[in-house]
């Protein structure tokens, strides 16, 4: 027999086996890549699904998802069929072959390599054209929201008396119309001409009649629809004035008519109005002219008025009528402006009185007990004690405090509530003693407890704790300790398997725990495991045996991304804080609803506004990445987020809020009603610093409700810059109880200070009662200082604090610094007293042996008398020249009583306590200070008061049988 691997067939044999298996994997490896794709993208949607599932909001999952498709589909649709049936209409209306000159005849190699294939071109072109605008309506699904479930506002526009629900929520849609209106004109005014022209219908060289007369009935319809459309963007550009944003030198960033809009621009929109209609019947009736004439002539007439008029005209009348008498002239406008901006941002009901700025009083002493009647000063500083937190109460290196604490108020053991600053103790991976799969995800999952400590006092510069230490006690009772949501918890963790979790270490060693909530995904099902596998890029997930029965996936962890999740339509609070709520840790967040469609109230940036020497610096505390510009703002939704289980709930607050309505109708079932708010949570919820921020900068140039007066910019003021450090950017809001001089008692309030535009001296001082619950919750009250007279700003009191010699402290800053140490300028307190205003600040050290700051004096000033002494009574004492009259604040170390009487034990214990102190003292005044000696010291003081502790424990328990047997153990646990 022949040899077959030899010859002619041989070789094409063997060619030919390879080329059919390559096809064949070829077409595998196709298959397999688009079912990669199919599942990447379902993989996406269904762990979504599965999320919002999880946190009982699978509604608003739903409803976006059916509004972008909807939206997707329909306009889709419309652009598809509008530029498909245009196309096919031109190819329909073409002339016949016979007619065709030589410059179409040079064509035929295109309509014959287009011939075979002009279905499919056809459809292709519309399927594209028809994607992209689906892609782009679907994005416009809040827009559609809004305008189907659209809630009056029952208040009107000044110019034009629509409902301001027209503007917010009307216009937009009908902008958004419009535009797509003007696209689907354009794309078929577009592929009409080409089908024309490459079959004939329109010729661009050839002499004589250069369209056949179905072409230009045909384009001059779609060019009739155009103008048609342009006429409806003039008649809504008249409205879009009252929203409409210019530069005015007044004000900056206008929004709303002025005169020249009302005079100018309104009159010549609706002159184009007229002449837009009247040229686009003159494009429709070529279909019986069957020629271009009239209507290029009128659509010149339009192009050539839309010049004169609506751009000429108007700045004739403003160079000529405006300018030479613009204040008597815009007077009108800006009052409409001012009391539309102080609706919008809710400042019309804000109270500004006159306040003298001096104290009348001669004999100060007389205002030193004054000074605990109107504030209860808090000295301890939430954003500069975060790292003596860590130091003291981080316990492990894998807990973590953030760098900004909070302030909260909780009841104090006389039943009193007291300023009190918080953190929670949260988890930290980076302090994970070795980084792998397994730690980072399944046994490190979660912070333990909350950390507390008095706002009003402290410890030998030491926070004095009310709630600390690993578990944590204290004053905060029995709570649900563990943190598995928090702000710092920003990756996934995979919990409730076979797999223990690290829960916390103490003296008896290390604690596990399993995770017992209903919060997260089930792994239990493959396809779940296989979906985020594919989510996370973590193939461990689908084939990791610490994954089993109970496994459930964490993720979206912390606050306001769990609470931005459920309520996209809401702009959420810079700052989550939390609070012990019904025995459980709940997450606090602030939302609002927002619009940029307000008629004449002037518009801000939120990542402007809300931006100050805190946001410098951590920009994680505000809404920076809000940029976009909105001129109406409500605190309309508190919402909270369970640190154990992720649940959230959405409260609605402001119960007047036509924009939260809205959302409501949209999203029914997802805001529960103002009263589901506990009296317990009620009594953690606070005014939102962001929104307070935000006011604050429109009051500015508002807190001016007289035209004229806004005009001249005599009455501007500014936000100072923050004096305690060198970031340049405004000074923070202060949270602080107290009372201002209308006030019977004090209240729970953030303030501010404000000086004149460009110079340093103060102008007024702000405050909001932030204590939720009382009928005053939310009136801001601004005391406005005479003109007349000078007042110390935040600056200059802060210059005068770091040149005054007087006080030694510039031998203070000189001896810390020369010790290797820096000095730490806590929040400058401005509080209103009798006329005046006491200015207070906690000054903090940092250096040494001591990397974390404490805080060594505090700083006072009053009617130009200033103290720097070691506590606050102490300053206060001598810049009034009185001791008060109220017991000086427990600072957790006073001795329980008869602590030394008759014991010789608890007698030299104190004394060796004495000692200690007073060497620490000693190693303070040392230039440079002894930082090593006040180390030895602290620790020495420590031991003594232990040793005094025990014993005393020890006496009550031998002398007073089964009772003192209880003595003792609460006496342990107060001292731990």
């Amino acid at each position: 027999m022949p040899d077959r691997g030899s010859g002619p067939s041989g070789p094409r044999m063997r060619v030919g086996r390879p080329s059919r298996r390559a096809r064949a994997l070829l077409m595998t490896l196709g298959a397999l890549a688009v079912l990669g794709m199919v599942f990447t993208m379902f993989a996406g949607f269904w762990t979504d699904w599965l999320w919002y599932r999880s946190v009982h909001y699978s509604s608003v999952f739903t409803t976006t998802l059916w509004t972008k498709i909807g939206l997707f589909f329909v306009f889709g649709l419309l652009m598809a069929a509008a530029v498909g049936f245009n196309v096919w209409l031109a190819h329909r209306l073409r002339p016949p072959l016979s007619a065709m000159s030589t410059e179409q005849q040079n064509l035929d190699r295109y309509r014959m390599g287009v011939a075979p294939y002009k279905k499919w071109l056809l459809c292709g072109i519309t399927a594209l054209v028809g994607l992209i605008a689906g892609a782009s309506a679907a994005g416009q699904w809040r827009t559609w929201l809004m305008w189907v479930n659209a809630v009056p506002f029952h208040q009107k526009d000044p110019q034009f008396h629509l409902d301001v629900s027209f503007y917010a929520f009307d216009l937009p849609w009908y902008r958004f119309l419009l535009g797509f209106g003007f696209a689907a004109a354009v794309l078929s005014l577009i592929a009409a001409a080409l089908t024309h022209y490459l079959y004939g219908g329109l010729r661009l060289t050839s002499p004589g009649t250069r369209a056949t007369a179905a072409a230009t009935g045909h384009l001059s319809v779609l060019l009739g629809v155009f103008v048609a459309l342009k006429a409806v963007a003039y008649w809504l550009d008249r409205y879009g004035l009252a929203v409409k944003s210019s530069d005015f030198k007044a004000t900056g960033n206008w929004t709303g008519l002025r005169y020249v809009d009302a005079n100018a621009y309104l009159p010549a929109k609706t002159i184009l109005f007229c002449i837009a209609v009247i040229c686009a019947l003159l494009f429709f009736a070529t279909l019986w002219r069957r020629t271009w004439q009239l209507p290029v002539i009128g659509f010149g007439l339009m192009v050539l008025s839309a010049i004169l008029i609506g751009g000429l005209y108007p700045a004739i009348v403003q160079k000529f009528q405006v300018q030479p008498n613009e204040q008597a002239k815009e007077a009108p406008y800006v009052a409409k402006n001012i009391e539309a901006t102080r609706a919008a941002y809710g400042i019309d009901d804000a109270k500004v009185t006159d306040y003298a700025g001096t104290s009348t009083t001669k004999d100060k002493s007389t205002l030193r007990d004054d000074v605990d009647k109107t504030a209860s000063i808090r000295i301890l500083d939430p954003n500069i004690v975060s790292p003596t937190f860590q130091q003291l109460q981080q316990i492990r290196n894998y807990y973590t405090f953030p760098n900004n604490l909070d302030v909260d108020r909780y009841p104090a053991k006389d039943g009193t509530v007291q300023d009190t600053v918080v953190g929670l103790r949260e988890l930290n991976l980076a302090g994970i003693p070795k980084k792998n799969w397994i730690n980072n995800h399944f046994r490190y999952t979660h912070g333990f407890g909350v950390v507390a400590a008095k706002g009003t006092a402290a410890d030998n510069g030491e926070p004095v704790f009310t709630e600390s230490d690993l578990p944590p006690s204290g004053d905060l009772g029995t709570y649900q300790q563990r943190v598995y949501y928090g702000e710092k918890t920003t990756t996934y963790s995979i919990v409730g398997g076979p797999q223990k979790e690290i829960d916390y270490s103490d003296n008896d060693g290390e604690k596990t725990t399993s995770y017992r909530g209903k919060s997260g995904v089930s792994l239990s099902s493959p396809l779940n495991r296989a979906a985020y596998a594919l989510a996370f890029g973590e193939p461990q997930i689908l084939y990791s045996g610490a994954i089993g029965d109970g496994s459930r996936i964490l993720y979206n962890r912390t606050p306001k991304e769990r609470v931005e999740a459920v309520a996209p339509w809401l702009t959420i609070d810079g700052d989550a804080y939390p609070a012990v709520v019904n025995h459980r840790i709940q997450w606090i967040v602030d939302a609002y609803t927002t619009t940029n469609g307000y008629p004449y109230a002037s518009r801000t940036t939120l990542g402007d506004t809300t931006a100050d020497s805190l946001t410098a610096a951590n920009d994680s505390r505000s809404v920076v990445a809000q940029q976009n510009q909105v001129n109406y703002i409500r605190n309309s939704v508190k919402a909270t987020v369970d640190a154990y289980t992720g649940e959230v709930k959405l409260y609605q607050w402001d119960t007047e809020d036509p924009v939260l309505k809205t959302w409501m109708k949209a999203f029914p079932g997802t805001v529960e009603p103002k009263s589901a708010i506990s009296s317990d949570l009620m009594s953690h919820l606070r005014y939102p610093q962001d929104l307070f921020k935000v006011q604050r900068e429109l009051l500015t140039r508002y807190h001016v409700q007289d035209a004229q007066t806004f005009l001249s910019g005599s009455e501007v003021w500014q936000v100072p810059d923050d004096p305690t450090n060198k970031s340049g950017s405004a000074v923070p809001p202060y949270y602080l109880t107290m009372k201002m001089p209308d006030q019977k008692s004090q209240a729970f309030s953030l303030t501010t200070t404000f000086t004149p535009n460009g110079r340093d001296n103060l102008s007024a001082f702000m405050a909001v009662d932030s204590q939720a619950g009382t009928p005053d919750y939310g009136q801001i009250r601004i005391l406005k200082l005479r003109t007349s007279t000078t007042a110390d700003g935040p600056k200059q009191v802060q210059s005068q604090f770091n040149s005054n010699s007087q006080e030694n402290i510039t031998d203070f800053v000189r001896q810390v610094r020369n010790g290797d140490s820096e000095i730490e300028y806590g929040n400058l307190l401005t509080i209103p007293l009798d006329g005046g205003l006491l200015y207070v600040e906690p000054v903090y050290v940092r250096g040494g042996q001591l990397k974390y700051p404490l805080m060594r004096k505090v700083l006072v000033t009053y009617g130009g008398t200033t103290a720097f002494e070691n506590s606050l009574d102490q300053a206060l004492d001598k810049v009034f020249g009185a001791p008060g009259s109220a017991p000086p604040p427990d600072t957790g170390t006073t001795n329980p009583p008869g602590a030394g009487a008759g014991d010789p034990t608890v007698e030299q214990a104190l004394k060796d306590a004495q000692k200690a102190y007073d060497d620490g003292q000693a190693a303070l005044q040392k230039s440079p200070i002894d930082w090593e000696a006040y180390g030895r010291a602290q620790k020495a003081l420590q031991e003594a008061l232990k040793k005094a502790e025990d014993a005393q424990a020890q006496r009550q328990s031998s002398g007073s049988g089964k009772n003192g047997d209880k003595g003792a153990k609460t006496g342990e646990k107060s001292g731990g």
